[in-house]
């Protein structure tokens, strides 16, 4: 199933794509192209975010998502109780990933099943249960009616920012925020084991800063338990905010450079003139741009970033230096592509007339040609937000990210289990 999603234009696709050339020149077959490569990242992904009133539920949707609480499309926060019913929040350049802030659970009367029949369900790929301080019997009947219906969930405590802040006031002289963090995280493991949990798995976040603390573990188990076609688009959609983050898309991103290559190299064995180049301009200007907002270098992430961080955004803008990131077109894709294959290009041009031969070298420069284009531009890009996250220094790259998954008598592998355990990016 997955493969499906991501696999290569088949061969009905191209026959259409030459028809397009023929009837409407090249704008219909750069269109159609462009279409199809759209259709390749269209894959929906519905993430449930539940738990009581006041747990910071809206928060986590507008962080997850790269938003400030004040921004255009943020999800309503606040003291009293602001989510009524299930309200849908997509990532600002993805709308396929989508976010649903669900009603608070801790009703005297709540029954769990009804409230999964009531908020639908059978939409989402999976939940996520928040809580702020304690998780309660109300939290357990909602994960055990979830796993029931064959769906997963993950637990997540919230503010943890906000009981390390209150620990060190009033334990000024003994604060140890490795030892406060255990005592959370054994405290939410107990109540739910108390509660027929056997061996829970909690997530230690702060809706304000994602880079601290478990996040990035739980981005990690997300993206490990997904399908692979939804884990791609959600890691696409991630706001980058860590250098780790930034390393796993660009991993992603590579990983589809040869099957795009591959497309260049099948329509280049196509023997219309000029349909190879077209092609090959559609697919590079289609990629070149989501590497460039997936890595978060447009004015807007970067202004998001800014404000978050408390950084004018020229300080952020300074350390980049690709020029694809001021401009991505048609024009600026074929210089690349003149400057990558030499004259091979016109050579590829007119060789594609030549039957069989022809074709099969007209397909080898495509190839060629076009990977190297992606990697490249994927090098380079991903190098501009790398120093984007090392110009922020709100972003915690020199501080220890706390991966911790401390659990009690679990069995788990001791990268689950290592209480305190941190790690350092470099």
């Amino acid at each position: 199933m997955a493969d499906q999603h991501l696999e290569i234009i088949k061969d009905e696709e191209i026959n259409a794509i030459s028809e397009e050339f023929e009837s409407g020149g090249l704008a219909a077959a750069a269109a159609r192209i462009r279409f199809r490569l759209g259709e390749l990242d269209s894959v929906e992904l519905n993430i449930a975010v539940t738990g009581e009133s006041g747990v910071g539920k809206s928060t986590f949707v507008n962080s997850i998502r790269g938003l400030c609480d004040e921004d255009e499309n943020a999800a309503k926060t606040g003291v009293t109780e602001t989510t009524k019913e299930p309200t849908m929040y997509s990532y600002p350049k993805y709308p396929n990933v989508r976010l649903w802030d669900f009603p608070g659970i801790g009703t005297m009367n709540f029954k769990a099943d009804e409230y999964l029949e009531q908020v639908h369900f059978s939409r989402y790929d999976f939940f996520i249960i928040i809580a702020s301080d304690r998780f309660k019997q109300n939290h357990l009947m909602l994960a055990q009616e979830i796993e029931k219906m064959g769906k997963q969930f993950y637990f997540v405590r919230s503010k943890i920012d906000a009981d390390l802040h209150a620990s060190k006031i009033r334990r000024k002289s003994t604060f140890n925020e490795e030892r406060i963090l255990m005592e959370i995280r054994q405290d939410c493991i107990e109540c739910l084991q108390t509660i027929g949990k056997k061996c829970p798995q909690i997530f230690l976040i702060s809706g304000f800063d994602l880079g601290l603390y478990d996040f990035p573990l739980l981005e990690e188990t997300l993206e490990r338990e997904l399908p692979e076609h939804k884990r791609f688009v959600f890691l696409q959609a991630l706001p980058n905010i860590s250098l780790k983050i930034c390393q796993r898309k660009k991993k992603d991103l590579h990983s589809k450079t040869w099957k795009l290559a591959a497309l260049s190299c099948v329509v280049a064995a196509v023997p219309i003139p000029g349909l190879s180049v077209v092609c090959d301009v559609a697919i590079l200007v289609s990629e070149l741009k989501k590497y460039y907002f997936t890595f978060g270098l447009d004015d807007e992430s970067l202004k998001s970033l800014a404000v978050r961080v408390d950084k004018p955004v020229e300080d952020l803008k300074s350390v980049i230096q690709s020029p694809l990131a001021k401009e991505i077109s048609s024009d600026v894709v074929i210089m690349l592509l003149t400057k990558a294959a030499g004259g091979s290009l016109m050579f590829k041009y007119f060789v594609s007339t030549v039957p069989i031969i022809g074709s099969l070298a007209a397909g080898g420069i495509s190839f060629a040609t076009t990977y190297y284009v992606l990697h490249s531009s994927l090098e380079e890009l991903a190098r501009d937000a790398k120093r984007v996250l090392e110009k922020n220094e709100g972003a915690n790259l020199e501080s220890p990210i706390h991966l911790t998954c401390m659990s009690l008598d679990c069995g788990r592998k001791p990268e689950h289990t290592g209480a305190g355990h941190k790690i350092r990016i470099s």
